[in-house]
């Protein structure tokens, strides 16, 4: 087996995380008005405006892409280092021998 993280599972992770961590943020930000996060929604999301299904959708689709965005950067980054590591002869994993 290949060391290192596969890409798609990586993006998949991150951008679902991210989608769901913006529902709650909007959920919570609906239940308890007086602490609401929109603000810093705004400005992290470009077209999010305080709340209406279209920006609702249009945040949560950019909170799927930052998902996709840091795992197109983070993975190739990690897994290079991982075969980098290995070349240097770092220990094998051990496994079971059957």
């Amino acid at each position: 087996m290949k060391p290192g993280i596969p890409l798609l599972a990586l993006g998949n992770t991150a951008s679902l995380f991210l989608a769901i961590t913006f529902t709650l943020c909007v959920a919570f930000d609906l239940a308890f008005p007086q602490h609401a996060m929109f603000e810093a929604c705004r400005k992290l999301l470009p077209g999010f405006e305080w709340i209406g299904w279209r920006s609702y959708f249009i945040g949560l689709a950019e909170s799927y892409g930052y998902g996709w965005y840091f795992a197109l950067v983070w993975a190739p980054l990690y897994n290079y280092f991982v075969m980098r590591a290995g070349a240097r002869g770092a220990p094998a994993p051990r496994t079971t021998a059957s």
